[in-house]
């Protein structure tokens, strides 16, 4: 049954602007996304099979055009304009942990590294470098590996945390193919930065390793001590 013939406080446009849109499921905030389904599924249908195609919103956002355009329904058209959300997403996240504090809004940022390295095919390592006053000075890619390594130089975040007059530094890396959770090297290279920094006086408030559909916080776990 196509949407328009639902009842309207079951549509999921209505639901959304009498609700808000934390109250509709994934799927349905992904039917307002493509408007239409094909022959025989509405929106909401199609959208349950995307997200089922590719296990999760983080799955299908990391989709390639190919992956995408193999899918009925789907086009070059919808995964330009999906690319285009989601790069005003994280320019918006951008914006907003750069005007508050980095201390006082950790979710903000948690988000924004979420959304700009859970979708990665390969590993890369961040580094999120912060005023005296926790203000954001620039989030730097400085490493990129395969989906299973990536070679961390303490000498260089040194340097770049000098050249910036970072007082402190949030870290973080992404997991493309595993879990969340940190290895024994993650922990022992977290160790190792924090110690390269402190000779600088620069404080480590953070390191996040985020992976499709996750994230963990070292500070959260009580892991940078």
């Amino acid at each position: 049954m196509p949407i328009t013939e639902w009842p309207k406080d079951e549509r999921p446009r209505e639901r959304l602007i009498k609700q808000g849109a934390a109250a509709l499921s994934d799927a349905e905030l992904l039917a307002i996304f493509l408007r239409v389904g094909v022959t025989g599924k509405s929106a909401v249908d199609l959208a349950r099979e995307l997200i089922e195609r590719f296990g999760s919103l983080a799955g299908l956002f990391a989709a390639s055009k190919a992956e995408l355009c193999a899918v009925k329904g789907m086009g070059e058209a919808k995964y330009v304009q999906l690319q285009a959300v989601l790069e005003m997403a994280r320019r918006a996240l951008d914006e907003k942990i750069k005007q508050t504090d980095a201390l006082n809004s950790p979710q903000a940022v948690r988000d924004y590294l979420r959304l700009t390295l859970a979708r990665l095919p390969h590993e890369v390592f961040v580094a999120v470098f912060l005023t005296a006053q926790n203000r954001v000075i620039v989030v730097e890619e400085l490493f990129r590996g395969t989906l299973t390594q990536t070679s961390v130089y303490p000498r260089e975040i040194v340097k770049r945390a000098l050249a910036h007059n970072a007082a402190s530094v949030i870290l973080a890396h992404n997991h493309p193919s595993g879990e969340a959770n940190p290895s024994a090297a993650d922990r022992s290279l977290t160790k190792a930065l924090a110690e390269a920094l402190a000779l600088v006086d620069v404080r480590v408030l953070d390191h996040f390793i985020v992976a499709p559909g996750a994230s963990l916080s070292f500070a959260e776990q009580g892991m940078l001590g």
